[in-house]
């Protein structure tokens, strides 16, 4: 671990920690922030939903983390402590379930960009207050609520997805680009914020990463490789798309998906193809064990340089971890080359 010098406050006021842990899975997932207090602190005292600030160092003008206490545990030796952020807050509307609302004719998002849809939903699931919208933007391209408009009783995060699902990239790209959206900080709130995934091939890169100067060490996922695929189109048009020299390489394994949008043999067989290179691209998830990159976010592009070329190139930052104590560091990221075509392209289950 290398030197830092971590702040933890509670409801603005810094808190003797003795150890911590930051997790952050990307998309919208809750980001967690887990640490130990001293008995000292007062077991006693109401802890429960009062507002968490996590600085990687003393003098950083936004936090790292930003949420709220969700679980504390009094052991003989400490207090345990675990806070989500505003994602967690949103999900849960801070109680046991899902933060819910119903929409039908007289409320509703109809005729609302995304941007605009999202901030109604968040005013009318009384979230507005921990999880702001003052730079939330719009999606690339601009999509509407009011095709194929949502009615019944949605979670706001069902409503998120199903929003940004409907608003894919086409414009000037050789592959289209979905949009996501993640909370940053501006040193007062949790702001959410929709951009489009970044591009691996232009995105300029945040930070290099060599197995000689800090990747301390990589651990490689090598993920199930679908070789039959199988496609169904409108009605029930299909085709079966079967790599062979990668089926004796990897076995059989089976992926089906349909799409609407194709209506013939030759169709069908070109998508399932499409599918195959694109997981194939997609076969490798990394983590990186560093005492560099604490500050990359998700959606950032990092390069890694190795001897080795085929785990070479630009990836893009999934997720990250930090381990903490008063006075080290140690940082934990998840990255992938997944393309922009899954998003778009593999619908039916996770590979």
């Amino acid at each position: 671990m290398h030197e830092i010098t971590p702040r933890i406050c509670i409801e603005g006021r810094e808190a003797d920690f003795l150890e911590g842990s930051y997790k952050s899975d990307g998309g919208i997932t809750s980001a967690e922030l887990n640490f130990k207090l001293p008995l000292t602190y007062g077991g006693m005292k109401k802890l429960w939903n009062k507002e968490v600030t996590f600085y990687l160092n003393e003098f950083d003008s936004t936090p790292m983390f930003r949420g709220w206490i969700k679980r504390t545990n009094e052991t003989f030796e400490d207090i345990e402590i675990m806070a989500m952020d505003a994602f967690g807050y949103m999900v849960k509307g801070g109680e046991q379930g899902q933060a819910q609302i119903i929409l039908d004719k007289r409320t509703n998002l109809d005729g609302l960009t995304a941007g605009a849809a999202i901030k109604k939903a968040l005013v009318l699931a009384k979230l507005d207050g921990k999880l702001k919208t003052d730079i939330i933007g719009n999606t690339l391209p601009l999509i509407s609520s009011v095709r194929e408009p949502l009615r019944g009783k949605l979670s706001v995060k069902a409503i998120i997805e199903q929003l940004l699902v409907k608003a894919i990239d086409k414009t000037n790209q050789e592959l289209p680009r979905p949009n996501i959206i993640k909370i940053v900080d501006d040193g007062e709130y949790s702001q959410l914020v929709i951009e489009l995934e970044s591009r691996l091939e232009d995105t300029n890169v945040k930070h290099v990463f060599d197995e000689y100067n800090n990747i301390e060490s990589i651990n490689i996922i090598n993920k199930k490789l679908p070789t039959v695929i199988t496609v169904v189109g409108k009605n029930d048009v299909g085709a079966t798309f079967t790599h062979d020299s990668a089926l004796e390489a990897f076995d059989r394994n089976y992926l089906e998906v349909s799409n609407d949008k194709l209506t013939s043999f030759a169709e069908c067989k070109e998508f399932a193809a499409r599918l195959f290179q694109a997981n194939l691209y997609n076969q490798y998830e990394y983590s990186i064990e560093s005492f560099d990159g604490a500050y990359l976010v998700e959606n950032e592009v990092i390069r890694i340089e190795t001897e080795d070329p085929q785990f070479s190139g630009n990836y893009r930052v999934k997720g990250k971890g930090v381990s903490f104590s008063p006075s080290s560091y140690s940082v934990d990221l998840q990255i992938n080359r997944k393309p922009p075509t899954l998003a778009e392209y593999i619908s039916s289950r996770d590979n």
